[in-house]
């Protein structure tokens, strides 16, 4: 016979803490453990009055009170540990029960995972979940894979959990089968890295060349925040510009170290579209951006390298210059999100998930690190046309980049002239010009491959594949 909980969660550090009491917040009976049973306690001690709690003190105890189908939701660390938590818990599991789990896994990993506990007749549900500790307990973005029978069970549940849009819409929707829900949370950490490397950018150049203050800066973001920037990132840069730390009186950006640290998703990011075959040099740049920071050695060591040193503007000439940052940062932001999406649709594609990219759109529109109001457009373009080739293929998001062209390049342009490193500006806009151009230099490139390795070239005037003998008289012969 099976209990009375509802869900158990197992992992009660912050995010799992957290998920725990959105759960029993909204009315369901939660079962939790925790290897360090002091932590199971102090959750009973210190929320045990927001809802039901079951406490358990083993994973037999929490899988005895699961009401069936059980769901067993793990929130611990990446990797091993939650291979562990799984082998503890699987062999006390029925067929048709299920296993969520809430962490950062590399979605191959969930991949193996399902296969594995499949075989057992038990789901495994890998969960995407963005939104940070305050999303976790107020209402997060989830991205659940799985199987369709396992989220008939368990999406209503996650539904009234999660974050909710400006329309009502839970941001919650069955991604696809197996790894699909962490692939699609690995890049939408992937474009949450290239949204936070152009919003440095931005602020950068502000500073450097705008010869803004922190504090200034701040309300040029809070302008921004009420227009087509709106986001949560851009609203929290204004507030972190303009906090004033409490023990120097400098602004609080002065006295963090600038040294950027990463746990892996961006990283994964680039590693599968490299895998994929698909570019996404925005969030390439970020994350080597990130990883450069951390080099204090090699930077200290190259401070005296000879190049210009930003001349600041002033008056008008710097308000003028703001104007075009916040082009360049939109136009770039557009790009960042389509290379995104373009990894998603081949990710799609190749693991064969079906992924509805416009219904992932929706529910990142609140809950997750990168909710924008412009996530609106970017379901609207998917909506109305499921095949779209890319989102500057839309016809909204192509005019506004139309419209930023001479901002967009002046800003890369002066970012080079006054030595300001702007990687992701840079890369975004290659990109976009990489996309335009009628012709490449990739057919030299080919051609240079033929003639030191025989790799083979195609012709543009007739079909098949060719290989010119370069040691012999240069004749072309077919392949």
């Amino acid at each position: 016979m099976g209990g009375s909980a509802q869900i158990g969660v197992t992992g009660l550090a912050v995010m799992g803490r957290n998920l725990a009491r959105n759960f029993a917040r909204r009315g369901y009976t939660v079962a939790v453990h925790n290897r360090t049973e002091s932590r199971t306690r102090d959750l009973l001690d210190e929320f045990g009055d927001e809802g039901t709690f079951i406490g358990a003190r083993t994973p037999e105890e929490m899988v005895a009170a699961l009401e069936r189908p059980r769901r067993v939701m793990i929130m611990v660390k990446a990797g091993a540990p939650t291979d562990a938590v799984i082998e503890e818990f699987a062999p006390l599991l029925e067929p048709g029960d299920m296993i969520i789990d809430g962490g950062n896994a590399h979605f191959l990993d969930t991949r193996r995972r399902e296969r594995a506990l499949r075989d057992r007749g038990v789901h495994f549900v890998g969960t995407g979940i963005s939104g940070g500790e305050e999303g976790a307990l107020h209402g997060p973005s989830i991205m659940p894979g799985g199987s369709a029978e396992s989220y008939a069970a368990l999406g209503p549940m996650l539904e009234k959990i999660a974050a909710k849009a400006d329309d009502g819409a839970p941001c919650v929707t069955h991604v696809g089968t197996d790894g699909a829900g962490h692939f699609v949370k690995m890049v939408h950490n992937g474009i949450e890295y290239a949204d936070m490397q152009l919003i440095g950018e931005a602020y950068q150049l502000l500073r450097d060349v705008g010869g803004r203050s922190p504090a200034e800066i701040a309300e040029v973001f809070r302008s921004w925040n009420t227009g087509r920037l709106d986001s949560y990132l851009i609203e929290i840069t204004a507030e972190v510009l303009a906090h004033v730390d409490a023990a120097t009186g400098r602004p609080f950006v002065d006295v963090v170290l600038d040294q950027a640290e990463q746990k892996g998703t961006g990283r994964w990011t680039v590693q599968t579209a490299l895998d994929l075959g698909v570019p996404v040099s925005g969030i390439a740049e970020a994350v080597f951006a990130r990883s450069l920071s951390g080099h204090a050695d090699l930077r200290a060591a190259s401070r005296d390298l000879a190049g210009p040193t930003p001349r600041p503007l002033r008056g008008a000439e710097a308000d003028a210059f703001a104007d075009k940052v916040e082009q360049a940062l939109y136009a770039s932001k557009i790009v960042s999100y389509t290379q995104g999406f373009q990894e998603m649709a081949a990710g799609g594609a190749e693991y064969d998930w079906k992924l509805d990219l416009g219904a992932i759109a929706s529910i990142w529109r609140a809950g997750c690190i990168i909710r924008a109001a412009f996530l609106d457009r970017i379901r609207a373009a998917y909506d109305a046309r499921p095949d779209l080739p890319s989102l500057l293929s839309d016809s909204g998001f192509a005019r506004e980049t139309a419209a930023a062209q001479s901002d967009w390049r002046d800003v890369v342009a002066t970012a080079v002239r006054q030595g300001v490193p702007t990687p992701g500006f840079a890369a975004a806009l290659a990109y976009y010009d990489a996309l335009r151009a009628p012709r490449l230099p990739a057919a030299l490139t080919q051609a240079q491959r033929d003639f030191f390795g025989a790799h083979t070239y195609h012709r543009t005037d007739r079909e098949g594949a060719y290989h010119t003998l370069w040691s012999e008289d240069s004749r072309e012969v077919p392949a």
